[in-house]
């Protein structure tokens, strides 16, 4: 009975503690089911949390365009191929949503990817043998083409799946870069966005980013949309799209000359400026050494010359000592001066006009056309004092930023504290100032007195609704010189450039009149004074055209140019004069400037007809009789497509495609980056470029027939690397000494 009794309280107890945990955990049971939380977590957050999919809705980045609507930088959409290879994401489904066959798999992608078939199969059986869930396929899987994507989704193969991922893009090359400047993908451990590193794509990057949006639903474990999904859409919001002044066509003759000097003269540095006095719009810019913005490795030259270097300009300063003279009403052009040399004390060192010993007694007219040093200094020192010099160099804004809307602008410096700095200064020695200063300050004198600050942002546009937010207009932003003063001063300018002693004879142009100033500028030894040789100058021009009411004004410098000696002694204005008078005589005429000398029937730009479904041999005529460059697609007599379209001024250094009915491979090799573009959009090729500069090598035969979507592949090289590659191959050949193969290679 004693051991019945222990039984039954052991009894008791055991069913008084089951009860109480029945209760703890039956009233933790209710808690959750009342309240819906554990441990401070919402359940149903949790659930929604587990269940819901949210994606990204990428925005896209503002586009880049010139004045015309020419696209210079866009989000090129693009692809990153995976597959899946867990059979797991199949189960329970009659679609197959894993890799099935593998070597089927691999076979079939290998030719569209341009890939080995053993290394596909190598990456899929991988991911099985590991038990993963997907895998990826490297370089040969990134930056597909939407084309290619829709071919291999053609093929239906099971668990290939696709991520979209814009990439930068700039459909130009080598174009405007230190203008444009390029956009990359930020890391942080995973790609964030496309952030603008250099030049407009930095300068804009706020506006140009745009804002994601995302959108986000509820699904079941085999991750199908649930009936009633609650779904959330939240649309992106597009970057603004930015329209420079730069004017493609103008662009593209400064960058095709600046290459051919590059290549004839392979100098240390060139920098290149086209502007509209009237309104301060920059039409065009660049500088070398350049770079490839799709490709920014091994790259020479950061800076943008144009506005971030300055340097000690030479004689196109003269203008603004003659300007500042005869504003100051102490100006005589027809007062004689001996010229040669000048020297205001014995304690300084004498000035002297370049040729040492410079012309006899002659007016200050005839000092200005023949860019005497003498006459600057005198002018400085004896007839205005340079006091007032140095007033009217900061009303020309020679001490501040010239204030155009690109970044790492870097102003120059006036020296002015010693006597002699006082003096060189009038003659631009010393002294610094950059390019776009130079620019802006003869924007007074090219368009009667009043100065304009440059720009090259023409205005910014929301691509959603097309309302414009920004429309920059000219700023006149000083008056340095009455227009009197500016009129004076252009006819000295056609003096420097048309008279019988002008120095700046080379910059003459057949069709219109042109004023303008030359620089020789010495550069400064690192160890101390000036470098020395022919060849060691700042070559420089600033001209403007039509002469008495100019349309255009462009600034070219050549640093340090390799000069030919043994045909004679050649001026180290001939790279400089090579560039503008190219530039601006062809510029003028595609901007149907009347001309105001020589023949005014005269037309250097062809404009395109309409041509399509017309005879190739007819046009190939016209253009031939224009001087246009044109290359033909295949062996048909009829015009299916033309590289440019109706009504557009084509300028004789251009490249015409011309696309017949039965479309074969053109031999490209020495074809521009831009021209294989063109070639490629007209038949839809899925290009890829190597390198940077003119093609050296096609995938695709010449005379091979070509149709939409084929691969063609380019190697590119620039002027310098084909140069190299030359001169390495007569090295070779010959065997010659160093000393012997530069000879040569002249």
């Amino acid at each position: 009975m004693k051991k019945n009794k222990t039984t039954h309280a052991m009894a008791g107890v055991l069913m008084v503690i089951f009860i109480m945990a029945f209760l703890l955990v039956a009233g933790r049971f209710l808690y959750i089911q009342a309240s819906g939380v554990v441990e401070g977590v919402s359940l149903d957050e949790w659930a929604n949390k587990v269940r819901t999919t949210s994606y990204t809705l990428d925005s896209e980045r503002g586009k880049i365009y010139d004045k015309n609507g020419m696209t210079l930088a866009y989000d090129m959409p693009t692809f990153r191929m995976y597959a899946i290879v867990d059979e797991k994401f199949s189960e329970n489904l009659e679609e197959k949503q894993h890799v099935v066959d593998p070597e089927e798999t691999a076979k079939k992608l290998a030719p569209l990817l341009n890939a080995e078939e053993a290394y596909i199969l190598e990456r899929l059986n991988v991911g099985i043998e590991d038990n993963r869930s997907q895998v990826e396929f490297g370089s040969i899987g990134k930056e597909i083409s939407l084309q290619t994507k829709d071919e291999i989704e053609a093929l239906k193969l099971p668990g290939i799946r696709f991520v979209q991922e814009n990439i930068r893009y700039y459909p130009n090359g080598m174009f405007a870069s230190h203008i444009i400047g390029f956009a990359r993908e930020t890391e942080d451990g995973v790609l964030k966005e496309i952030s603008g590193v250099t030049g407009i794509e930095r300068e804009m990057n706020d506006l140009l980013k745009g804002t994601d949006g995302y959108i986000s639903y509820q699904r079941d474990i085999y991750n199908k949309k649930l009936l009633d999904p609650n779904e959330v859409i939240q649309l992106p919001d597009n970057g603004d799209d930015v329209y420079l002044t730069i004017d493609q066509k103008i662009q593209t003759l400064v960058e095709d000359v600046m290459s051919q000097v590059d290549e004839k003269y392979k100098p240390e540095r060139m920098t290149a400026i086209v502007m509209n006095p009237k309104t301060g719009e920059i039409l065009a810019m660049s500088n070398r050494p350049s770079y490839n913005p799709n490709n920014p490795a091994n790259v020479k030259n950061w800076y943008n010359d144009a506005i971030s270097t300055p340097f000690e300009p030479g004689s196109t300063v003269k203008m603004f000592t003659w300007a500042a003279a005869i504003e100051s009403n102490v100006y005589n052009g027809e007062e004689g001066y001996m010229s040669g040399k000048y020297q205001i004390s014995d304690r300084i060192s004498p000035i002297h006009d370049f040729n040492r010993k410079g012309w006899g007694t002659i007016s200050y007219n005839e000092g200005f056309a023949r860019s005497s040093n003498v006459a600057a200094a005198k002018l400085v020192w004896e007839k205005m004092g340079p006091d007032t010099f140095l007033e009217y160099m900061k009303a020309f804004d020679f001490d501040k930023p010239s204030g155009i809307d690109l970044p790492g602008e870097v102003q120059g410096q006036i020296l002015y504290n010693w006597p002699l700095e006082k003096i060189t200064t009038s003659f631009g020695q010393g002294s610094t100032a950059t390019p776009i200063q130079i620019m802006k300050a003869a924007t007074a004198i090219a368009n009667d007195g009043k100065m304009l600050k440059p720009y090259i942002i023409d205005r910014i546009v929301d691509p959603d609704t097309e309302n414009v937010i920004v429309n920059h207009e000219p700023e006149v932003v000083g008056e340095p010189i009455s227009q009197e003063t500016a009129e004076q001063v252009r006819k000295l300018l056609v003096s420097a450039v048309q008279s019988e002693h002008a120095v700046g004879s080379r910059f003459n142009l057949e069709d219109y009149s042109v004023g303008g100033k030359t620089g020789t500028a010495q550069i400064p030894d690192p160890e101390g004074g000036y470098l020395v040789g022919r060849e060691n100058y700042v070559f420089s021009f600033l001209g403007m055209a039509p002469a008495d009411d100019p349309e255009l004004m462009m600034y070219v410098s050549v640093k340090q140019p390799t000069l030919e000696f043994e045909t004679g002694i050649e001026p180290g204005s001939a790279p400089v004069s090579f560039i503008f008078n190219n530039v601006i005589e062809n510029a003028l005429h595609y901007l149907s400037i009347d001309p105001d000398k020589g023949e005014t029937s005269k037309v250097s730009a062809f404009e395109i007809p309409n041509v399509k479904g017309k005879s190739v041999s007819n046009l190939t005529e016209q253009l031939s009789a224009f001087g246009v460059d044109y290359s033909i697609v295949g062996n048909g007599k009829k015009i299916v497509q033309l590289s440019a379209e109706e009504g557009t001024k084509i300028l004789p250094n251009e490249k015409v495609i011309i696309l017949t009915e039965s479309p074969t491979m053109p031999n490209i090799i020495g074809w521009s980056h831009r021209d294989v573009l063109k070639l490629g959009e007209m038949l839809s090729l899925d290009i890829e470029t190597i390198g940077n500069g003119y093609v050296v090598t096609q995938s695709i035969e010449e005379g091979q027939t070509i149709s939409n979507g084929n691969y063609l592949g380019v190697e590119l090289k620039t002027p310098k690397e084909l140069q190299e590659l030359k001169a390495n191959e007569e090295n070779n050949d010959t065997e010659s000494t160093e000393e012997e193969s530069v000879d040569v290679f002249e």
